[in-house]
């Protein structure tokens, strides 16, 4: 790795780090859904930085799955956006994480072409819980004094989602667009109704239900354009 491509890395790392800071806070001010709805938002700041940045141009059939899949968002969400300033300030750190996943994407699609997995994630992503760890510490966060289940949650975040979950798409940022990757997460909105109804008895709405079927065929546009 030379200067430039570790310096990229620590950026990356920086977004990530930024990403789950100000999307996990946005739930203590607002609602879940209004919170997933607009992080969410990611494929429109990817696919109009990376029309400028990278000249991947957006096609008008790559358009249309983004904005099926972002309305479908927008559908599941529907009637749940916070009124009053705290549910504002919940929303505008939920799209403040939507911007830094889009940094986050962007760079990973650039070092992926050249750098191996392991070489990007072990540099990423110590770089990302370094930065936490630093900015839990400046605001004075607890770190001990949790149940034993909680950590056991701390943990099981650490290996699922991140090391398999993130690891996968930034796999993928080698092969496909960075723009499509950012595209097909907009499925996790239909695999949370999907946890929800086993795990919390929650029946999704005919509403959750029309998002996701908006979700999968913006998705299913997307990929049939990407070569």
């Amino acid at each position: 790795m030379n200067r430039d491509e570790i310096g990229l890395a620590f950026g990356a790392g920086l977004f990530l780090a930024l990403h789950f800071a100000s999307w996990i806070t946005s739930l203590e001010y607002t609602s879940v859904a209004s919170s997933v709805v607009l992080v969410t938002t990611h494929p429109i700041f990817v696919g109009l930085a990376s029309h400028f940045l990278f000249n991947e141009r957006l096609s008008p059939r790559m358009s249309m799955g983004i904005a099926l899949s972002v309305l479908g968002g927008m559908v599941i969400g529907y009637g749940d956006f916070g009124l009053g300033q705290n549910e504002l300030l919940g929303d505008l750190l939920a799209t403040a994480g939507a911007v830094m996943a889009a940094g986050y994407f962007l760079i990973g699609r650039r070092l992926r072409s050249r750098l191996s997995l392991v070489a990007y994630i072990s540099l990423v992503y110590s770089t990302a819980a370094a930065t936490v760890v630093a900015f839990c510490a400046l605001t004075g966060q607890e770190f001990v004094g949790y149940p034993q289940q909680t950590y056991l949650m701390f943990i099981l975040l650490a290996l699922v989602p991140q090391l398999i979950g993130h690891s996968s798409l930034n796999w993928a940022l080698r092969y496909l667009s960075a723009t499509f990757v950012s595209v097909s997460i907009l499925g996790e909105p239909i695999g949370s109704t999907i946890l929800a109804y086993f795990f919390l008895n929650e029946v999704p709405t005919p509403h959750k239900i029309m998002g996701g079927v908006l979700i999968l065929a913006g998705i299913y546009i997307a990929s049939r354009e990407q070569k």
